[in-house]
């Protein structure tokens, strides 16, 4: 389960925005979203498989509108849902329920998968979740099956027009390097040579999801993976964050902007968005009470120091009031976090989304 890391909250806007709000959301009703990663985004694709690496129990869920548990890391809503909010569409459902069928395939699919990373001995200790090369094999078979529906030629103009998110990485060294004292890769690699090495097989996944047809693909960072209550509380000194997960934060991000860079050059169009969630995330890790936080360092459900221990379970402690914690578990941002993060995503400057941020793709793509 993973580790990195974050609608309209914000209603003070001026009516130039809101005008071309409105636009994006006419321009973008017909088109497919698709989501891979890890636990960040994963809709439930892992209740289908025998892993430890669920979240199919109370209290998760607890704020989705059903009030039960979907197999989202979250109270409530993730960063999916968010942008299929944003682009005025209904949830794109995980690959393996059997409800994706029918016109509900036409919307897009998630195949997103707890535990997973850019690696594939990543969350080993997980067993059967869907590793990123199986998650592109099940998305070739998507075309198949959208195929057989709608025929070629729409097939490759529905996958051609998505939109696409993937979220990957901080498994790799949450739930591989730093997993135990003297990991296999730990042995093998000094952190710079690791992250050097990440960057060089991610690379080659994003090449593999261009081949597939994926034209507009956002790609976020990884959070600080210091700072999450898990890490407060195995790692932190005094309090702090922890160091070495902090550096290794601050070594990918930097790089994972440079590669995605150097492919759309290659490429000759701005195909990979970088969404630096790691700079949205430190945002109210450092100023939790700016954005209505009573805390960034506790988690709502957990136990132990920060609530960072263990898993949340119907056992552990609860927080009354969900809105007022960063972090709903150990690892995972609450529905309000993911809410902040998905705003900086569609209206972001720069700083936090480059080239560009959603609101001007969707702007761009439907005058295409």
């Amino acid at each position: 389960m993973t580790m990195a890391l974050f609608s309209s909250n914000i209603f003070v806007l001026t009516f130039g925005v809101l005008l071309v709000v409105g636009v994006i959301v006419q321009g973008a009703e017909a088109r497919a979203f698709f989501v891979f990663g890890d636990s960040l985004v994963d809709s439930g694709n892992n209740n289908y498989l025998a892993t430890t690496a669920r979240a199919d129990s109370p209290p998760y869920g607890i704020d989705y509108p059903t009030r039960r548990p979907t197999g989202r890391f979250s109270n409530g809503l993730n960063i999916p849902d968010l942008i299929s909010q944003k682009l005025g569409a209904e949830s794109v459902l995980p690959y393996l329920s059997p409800q994706l069928r029918g016109d509900k395939l036409l919307i897009g699919a998630n195949f997103a998968s707890a535990g997973i990373g850019i690696l594939n001995d990543t969350g080993a200790q997980f067993l059967n979740i869907i590793r990123m090369y199986r998650q592109f094999e099940y998305f070739q078979e998507y075309q198949q099956r959208v195929t057989s529906q709608i025929g070629v030629a729409q097939t490759k103009t529905l996958v051609n027009k998505a939109l696409v998110l993937i979220t990957v990485g901080g498994n790799d060294f949450v739930n591989n390097y730093y997993l135990v004292p003297y990991s296999a890769r730990s042995r093998q690699y000094s952190l710079p040579d690791y992250v050097k090495f990440l960057i060089i097989e991610y690379r080659k996944l994003l090449q593999k999801l261009y081949d597939l047809g994926a034209r507009r693909v956002l790609v976020t960072g990884t959070g600080p993976l210091g700072c999450v209550p898990a890490e407060l509380a195995m790692r932190g000194t005094n309090g702090g964050c922890s160091d070495e997960l902090q550096r290794a934060a601050s070594l990918f991000n930097p790089q994972l902007l440079h590669m995605l860079q150097g492919l759309n050059k290659k490429i000759g169009k701005n195909v990979f968005i970088a969404a630096n969630t790691g700079e949205m995330h430190n945002n109210f890790v450092n100023n939790p009470a700016a954005y209505g936080f009573a805390t960034s360092k506790v988690a709502c459900c957990g136990q132990g120091p920060y609530n960072g221990l263990g898993l949340c379970t119907p056992l552990s402690n609860l927080c009354p009031n969900r809105n007022l914690y960063a972090f709903w578990d150990p690892f995972h941002p609450s529905e309000k976090a993911n809410k902040l993060i998905v705003e900086q995503i569609m209206s972001g400057s720069k700083r936090y989304m480059n080239p560009m941020n959603l609101s001007t793709i969707l702007a761009l793509d439907a005058r295409a």
